[in-house]
């Protein structure tokens, strides 16, 4: 863990991009991409250089960002919302109640309280 760490300090300060991309290693671990998001968090980071990492910087090194990354149109419409602030809590990437796919929602809890 602490040359992880070390490695996401060093590229941040030499200001190489980082790319976050969780790579689950069996089924039961599809679907905590977030858990990437707050280790490099702990690692350091702030919640915007985490969201960056997840979105922009991602595209951008899988050279998608013309289709990718930001909300912008003629991009996929792939969308998360959630109830607060992650710039202030972090976590709350971990507790999505929205989410649409290729411009169509496939989770909906917003509306259904």
């Amino acid at each position: 863990m602490d040359s992880s760490r070390n490695a996401v300090l060093m590229a941040r300060e030499l200001g190489i991009k980082i790319a976050a991309g969780y790579d689950a290693g069996s089924a039961a671990e599809q679907g905590h991409n977030a858990r990437e998001l707050l280790t490099l968090n702990s690692y350091g980071l702030s919640p915007l250089e985490v969201i960056r990492a997840a979105t922009a910087s991602a595209a951008e090194l899988l050279g998608w960002e013309d289709r990718v990354g930001s909300v912008e149109p003629g991009k996929f419409a792939d969308l998360i919302a959630v109830g607060g602030d992650p710039l202030t809590d972090i976590g709350e990437l971990d507790r999505i109640e929205f989410v649409m796919k290729g411009g169509a929602v496939v989770k909906d809890d917003v509306h259904r309280r």
